[in-house]
């Protein structure tokens, strides 16, 4: 697959976004011309998935800069994009390598530092996706030819290249054995309340990769009756001890996992590795709209895009967006720099 990013690109002074809020059932895209934009564009999931929040953060500080690229202007366009999305760390990641490109340099050369400095990190992420990508693809091939049947891998919420800026994180070692020719079957589960599921079936039939979506609790059925060999999962962010936060649901999945002997990897590059944050317990959880629960997307008669109310507005609805699966339950994080078990990530931290 191409290092280009359909999801994000920049226009000119402005940049262009696949809208994901419209998929799978329209692709559309949209422009975001400001900081405001930028921040609405992460907030409200038109841009998802960590490494890509975290670049879409990026251009949006050299959208703030266009007009205005004083420290007052800086400083406020930080702390927007920061309060967008608490989970995700590549945000964070981002945003402090953009201080860091831009704090000590006179104003008026701010701007066209900001654009390249976060045209570095959509490249970066790319690149990182590519790596992963053929790290995982050992793995696959070796469980390939223990097998010698066509493999049966299992992902939850989406982590290929609509959420980052190039081949995926989770999806990248599944691309790459496709690509290599090893047959392979991928398992999709519905990631509920946001259906997100979705958007990786969408994604894998463009490739014409073999998949099946299921409803979320299918996952421990499947892999109790031996028809999952490996499940691969994206993150938002991976504390200093391996725990890892990742779209809610995962941490079943994980435990499912454990149970049947299944081996449960991480896919992430550094950028996602937190090593300010001791442990799964320090993560802060996001926790979304109780309407994204009451209600449902879908199509209408018509086939056109509606929303449907599965709960009243009485109903008490909890949605946390995120959850924790500890290190404990992992085989492996997969990251640009090989396959790290969850315990052994001090490796890697000063790269």
């Amino acid at each position: 697959m191409s290092d280009h990013c359909p999801t994000l690109r920049r226009d000119g002074d402005q940049v262009v976004i696949l809208d994901q809020t419209r998929l799978p059932w329209q692709e559309i895209f949209v422009r975001l011309d400001t900081l405001g934009d930028a921040a609405d564009a992460i907030r409200n999931m038109q841009v998802r998935g960590a490494p890509l929040i975290g670049a879409t953060a990026a251009y949006g500080i050299a959208l703030a800069l266009r007009d205005d690229p004083s420290d007052r202007a800086l400083q406020s366009a930080d702390a927007c994009l920061r309060a967008t999305r608490p989970t995700a760390v590549n945000l964070h990641w981002a945003l402090d390598r953009m201080q860091a490109a831009l704090l000590a340099l006179p104003p008026a050369e701010r701007c066209s530092a900001a654009w390249a400095a976060a045209e570095a990190i959509r490249a970066g992420d790319a690149a990182a996706n590519a790596a992963i990508g053929q790290h995982g693809l050992g793995l696959l091939q070796a469980m390939s030819d223990r097998k010698r049947r066509p493999l049966q891998l299992m992902t939850h919420c989406n982590a290929g290249w609509l959420a980052t800026c190039g081949h995926g994180t989770a999806l990248a070692p599944i691309y790459a054995a496709h690509e290599a020719g090893i047959a392979l079957h991928v398992w999709v589960s519905e990631t509920r309340p946001r259906n997100q599921g979705l958007l990786t079936a969408w994604e894998l039939a463009r490739a014409g990769v073999a998949h099946t979506l299921v409803a979320d609790n299918a996952a421990g059925w499947l892999m109790a009756e031996g028809r999952v060999d490996a499940a691969i999962v994206g993150a938002d962010r991976i504390a200093a001890n391996g725990d890892t936060a990742n779209k809610v649901g995962t941490y079943l999945k994980a435990l499912a996992a454990h149970a049947h002997d299944v081996p449960f990897y991480v896919a992430a590059p550094r950028s996602t590795l937190d090593f300010g944050c001791p442990d799964g317990a320090a993560i802060p959880i996001e926790e979304r709209s109780a309407d994204e629960v009451r209600l449902i997307a879908g199509l209408d008669d018509d086939g056109a895009p509606a929303r449907v109310r599965i709960a009243g507005h009485a109903t008490r609805a909890c949605n946390p967006a995120f959850d924790v699966t500890p290190a404990r339950l992992l085989a492996g994080i997969i990251c640009e720099f090989g396959v790290i078990p969850a315990d052994a990530l001090a490796t890697v931290a000063d790269r």
